[in-house]
C-alpha cells in the first residue's frame, strides 16, 4: 500500500507541475476563471487532506488493503493522467483553464478529442478514481464532486464551441462523445 501511495502521490504532483507550467504556453483567455475558484480551492483541500490522512495519518481513513483493488486503482490512474497529457499535448495552445474562452480558438478533432470531446476532464476523473480505488475510498467523493464540476464545464464549454463554430461543432458533436466513449 505505501508503494501504491507514494507512486500516485509523486506521480500527482509530477502532473500538476507539468500542467502548471505546459500552461504557460496556452493562449490568451477572455474568460472568468476565478467565477468557480473557491469550489476549485475546496476539491485541492479536500484531496490533498485525503492524501495526507493514508499518508502521515496511518493510512485509517477508509484505506485499501486489497491488492487487487490496489492494481486496478493503479491501472485506471496510469491510463487517466495518460489520457489527459496526451490531450493537453495534442490541444495545445489551445487549451485553457474550465470554461474560460481563448482569442482565436481552433476546433480540435483528432487525436484523442477525436472520440472525446473533453478527453482532460476524462482523465483527471478516471486518475481521480483510479487514485480513491487504489488508497481511499472517500476520494470516490471528491471525484463525484469533480466530475460534476467537469460535466457542468464541458456543456458551458460545448454552448460557447456551437457559437463560435456553427458549422463545424455541430457535425463533431454528433459523431463524439463528451466524456465517455461510445457511451456519454
Amino acid at each position: 500500500m505505501h508503494a501504491v501511495l507514494l507512486i500516485i502521490g509523486i506521480g500527482w504532483l509530477a502532473f500538476w507541475v507539468y500542467w502548471l507550467v505546459a500552461a504557460f504556453t496556452a493562449k490568451a483567455s477572455r474568460g472568468r476563471w476565478s467565477q468557480f475558484a473557491g469550489a476549485r480551492v475546496i476539491l485541492i483541500v479536500l484531496v490533498a487532506y485525503f492524501i495526507r490522512q493514508n499518508w502521515i495519518g496511518g493510512g485509517k481513513s477508509g484505506v485499501i488493503h486489497n491488492p487487487a483493488l490496489e492494481g486496478v486503482g493503479l491501472a485506471l490512474w496510469v491510463a487517466g493522467l495518460g489520457l489527459a497529457v496526451w490531450a493537453r499535448l495534442y490541444i495545445g495552445r489551445n487549451w485553457g483553464m474550465p470554461m474560460t474562452q481563448k482569442e482565436n480558438p481552433d476546433l480540435v478533432t483528432t487525436g484523442p478529442y477525436h472520440a472525446i470531446r473533453h478527453p482532460i476532464y476524462t482523465g483527471i476523473i478516471l486518475g481521480l478514481l483510479g487514485t480513491a480505488l487504489a488508497t481511499s475510498l472517500y476520494l470516490l467523493i471528491a471525484a463525484a464532486i469533480l466530475a460534476g464540476y467537469f460535466v457542468y464545464s464541458a456543456v458551458s464549454e460545448e454552448r460557447y464551441m456551437t457559437e463560435r463554430f456553427p458549422d463545424a461543432y455541430p457535425e463533431y458533436k454528433a459523431h463524439s462523445k463528451m466524456l465517455i466513449p461510445f457511451v456519454f
